[in-house]
């Protein structure tokens, strides 16, 4: 056996061995499902820089102390240890029995900022100056009862996929920054990005067959034509002053045109590249739904409408946003 593969082997040990003594390290590898509750388990506990300074600043007044038999300085030491031996238990009891109860992220484009909304609850107490980090991003909260408090965050969403949030750190130094306090939560959660947008697209290609794009002839805003009156018309449609001129009954007819129905061709983007036909057709997409303008989508394997609204635009964003090559 070579030495990598001694090392991994070793390593592999370790971590079985991990597993069975601290499983909330090794657990933190597998997601989980919420609701996340944290507890003693899985909160850990160390000095800051801050701490270890002041813990040999009082170590330096307890020699000194000593050294010259002075009560007054030892009765100070003594009280300070005594708030920074406290402060760890706040710090702990700030962290405890916290619960990360739900977590929602809007689909989003590539390019763009995905918005991580973060719910945490815990009991009536009070939790102040808590501290929940994504990636290299932060948040400062309280918790003020059981009520719970919304957290967002935003983070980067550089390509289209579905986007992995990945390890939720949450940590208080609460109160004296003596001590870090800290535990990490590992939710099955992953949020959809949609395509980039083109920035300037050309025109949303037309669409439809001839028999879509007929006017159909009924009551409506436009006029159309003047025809002859039969006694099935209602009198509200005669045209009595054309009528006069022509000598003869004649009725108003209105048209009411029927929007035309596009076609979004994957194939038929020729000489586009495959990224750059998907930003093209996720600009259309959009295109059309604020132009009201009924559109399908044809991709390669899949073909998505007619049809017109959020649920659609969603369906046809999502699809184009997990075509091969996204983010998995």
């Amino acid at each position: 056996m070579n030495l990598h593969g001694a090392i991994a082997t070793r390593w592999t040990q370790l971590l079985e061995l991990a597993e069975r003594r601290l499983p909330a390290l090794t657990r933190l590898k597998q997601a989980e499902s919420l609701p996340i509750l944290l507890h003693r388990r899985r909160i850990y506990v160390l000095p800051t820089r801050f701490g270890l300074m002041f813990s040999a600043v009082l170590l330096t007044m307890l020699l000194g102390a000593l050294n010259y038999n002075n009560n007054p300085a030892m009765l100070l030491t003594c009280l300070l240890a005594a708030a920074a031996y406290q402060s760890v238990f706040q710090a702990f009891r700030a962290v405890d029995r916290v619960e990360l109860r739900a977590l929602r992220a809007e689909p989003c484009h590539a390019g763009s900022t995905l918005h991580l909304d973060l719910h945490f609850v815990a009991d009536a107490r009070a939790r102040h100056g808590l501290r929940v980090r994504v990636e290299e991003m932060e948040a400062v909260f309280d918790l003020a009862g059981s009520g719970g408090e919304r957290v967002q965050i935003q983070l980067p969403a550089p390509q289209r996929g579905w986007r992995r949030i990945g390890r939720i750190r949450v940590w208080s130094e609460y109160p004296f920054g003596l001590f870090h306090v800290w535990s990490w939560l590992n939710p099955e959660f992953v949020a959809l990005v949609y395509p980039a947008l083109e920035a300037n697209p050309p025109p949303l290609p037309l669409g439809g067959s001839d028999a879509e794009q007929m006017s159909v002839r009924r009551s409506g805003d436009e006029l159309a034509t003047l025809r002859g009156y039969h006694p099935t018309d209602a009198l509200r449609t005669i045209a009595w002053k054309a009528s006069a001129r022509h000598d003869t009954l004649l009725v108003k007819e209105f048209e009411l045109r029927r929007g035309r129905d596009t076609v979004l061709d994957f194939a038929a983007l020729h000489g586009l590249e495959r990224e750059a036909r998907i930003a093209r057709l996720a600009r259309w997409v959009c295109m059309a739904e604020s132009a009201q303008v009924r559109y399908t989508l044809q991709l390669p394997e899949l073909r998505l409408g007619p049809g017109l609204g959020p649920e659609h635009r969603h369906a046809c964003l999502r699809a184009l946003a997990l075509l091969p090559g996204a983010a998995a």
